[in-house]
């Protein structure tokens, strides 16, 4: 199929975007169902954050240079402090470092994962946010978006997000925001919103974004973690501390869904413009946006079938 349009396939009569299995229970299903996102506290244990982190680190300092990882700085900030974790605002793509992709197969993670993707479960997109101390230039604020609007691939019911703080996440420092109900919605077009400031390389956000839908801001603890649907409307502050706001991510897809073609799609123009950093970075031309997904993935449980 190369339709971009997003079908929900319910698998009961009640519930849509979960599966049936022991581990949610009933309130649980439901929260997801009409909100978009369910939160778990306490997931991760202090001890894994902390391997996390110091691999982080090991990347920042360049001890460590894992093939794929992108590390995205503030080049502004590099004459001041150097290599260090004080200039890095996310390393992505971390589907080769041992360590860090540790997150993505954690069983207490893919406990959930399988909630929402079955059991085959691809890991598709892997992040570690550290979320600089920022000012009014808002340099590092991510604008209200739709994860769906990065991805080729598609049922949207099959894909989900899991996000761990790495240490308090608060509306101080940055935390998370969310639309709740907008998983209902279809995929907006997206783009570099023109009232923000400076924006980041690939930080699009809606261009039409409702103001009067209600937000909730997820003040979350270390080791807590929210599972979200790819259409859920999200974003995050500015961080207002000296500190820095860290988490860890991954989307995952059951490994049945199916690449699609995006063009003559909202979504072509990001292809395009993929396609030009690809061009820049390694001489590399004709790629569509499908080509980068299947470099990133990564099966992490049952058996790959489509992606």
């Amino acid at each position: 199929p190369t339709s971009a349009q997003v079908n929900v396939v319910p698998h009961s009569e009640r519930f849509c975007y979960t599966l049936d299995n022991d581990v949610l229970t009933t309130e649980q299903r439901q929260f997801y169902e009409d909100n978009g996102y369910l939160l778990v506290k306490k997931l991760i244990s202090d001890e894994d954050i902390e391997r996390f982190r110091k691999e982080f680190t090991r990347i920042c300092k360049r001890e460590v240079d894992p093939p794929g990882v992108m590390v995205m700085k503030d080049e502004s900030l590099k004459s001041q402090f150097g290599q260090s974790e004080k200039v890095v605002n996310k390393v992505q793509d971390f589907q080769e470092d041992k360590e860090l992709f540790r997150y993505c197969t954690l069983p207490e993670v893919l406990r959930y994962v399988e909630c929402f993707t079955g059991p085959n479960i691809m890991a598709m997109h892997t992040m570690l946010i550290n979320k600089l101390p920022d000012s009014d230039t808002q340099t590092f604020l991510h604008p209200m978006h739709q994860d769906l609007h990065y991805f080729p691939f598609r049922p949207a019911s099959r894909i989900v997000c899991a996000w761990t703080a790495m240490e308090r996440a608060d509306r101080d420092n940055g935390c998370l925001v969310v639309q709740p109900g907008t998983h209902k919605t279809p995929l907006k077009p997206h783009g570099y919103p023109k009232c923000q400031g400076k924006t980041n390389k690939l930080f699009h956000g809606l261009l039409d974004e409702d103001e009067k839908t209600p937000k909730v801001h997820l003040v979350m603890e270390k080791g807590d973690t929210v599972f979200f649907h790819p259409l859920l409307v999200h974003g995050s502050g500015i961080n207002r501390t000296s500190g820095f706001r860290k988490s860890i991510s991954c989307h995952f897809a059951s490994s049945e869904c199916y690449y699609i073609d995006v063009k003559n799609t909202i979504q072509e123009h990001l292809e395009k413009e993929l396609e030009e950093m690809v061009h820049q970075k390694y001489n590399v031309t004709s790629v569509e946006l499908k080509d980068i997904w299947i470099f990133r993935a990564r099966l992490v449980q049952g058996e790959r079938i489509n992606l």
